[in-house]
């Protein structure tokens, strides 16, 4: 059963994966205000690379990003046995991922974030148990 961990201290750490630094920064201090713990990453590989990766408690990730998707991170991931909750996020996704992300339990949401959509998002993704297994 997957439960919310934290590196170094007791808020949940959410990874951050976005090639636009801009982007990661504003959902860095967004999620920091609301009390987690955010480490962010500028590729597919840098999150990867990460030694405590089974440690996040949520894995927020651009579709797209230089070198591999959204979506094949996730399963890279997977393949590492990696199966904390992740979150897609990408502007005008197609119908084919918003299909590939249904049947795969990953939610989407639509940049530009607007509202509490993301963040309601991160918190029902902590708090709930796994839907892929």
């Amino acid at each position: 059963m997957h439960k919310a961990r934290a590196i170094g201290d007791s808020s949940p750490v959410v990874a951050v994966v976005d090639d636009d630094m801009a982007v990661r920064g504003s959902l860095k201090f967004s999620l920091e205000v609301e009390g987690f713990s955010v480490r962010t990453f500028a590729n597919g590989d840098d999150l990867l690379g990460e030694a405590k990766l089974a440690d996040f408690a949520c894995f927020i990730i651009d579709q797209r990003l230089p070198g591999m998707s959204g979506f094949e991170l996730v399963a890279a991931m997977r393949r590492q046995r990696i199966d904390g909750p992740v979150i897609l996020i990408t502007s005008q996704p197609t119908i084919i991922l918003r299909e590939r992300a249904a049947r795969a339990g990953i939610p989407i949401v639509e940049k530009p974030l607007l509202g509490n959509a993301l963040l309601d998002r991160v918190r029902d993704a902590i708090t709930r148990p796994p839907i892929w297994h």
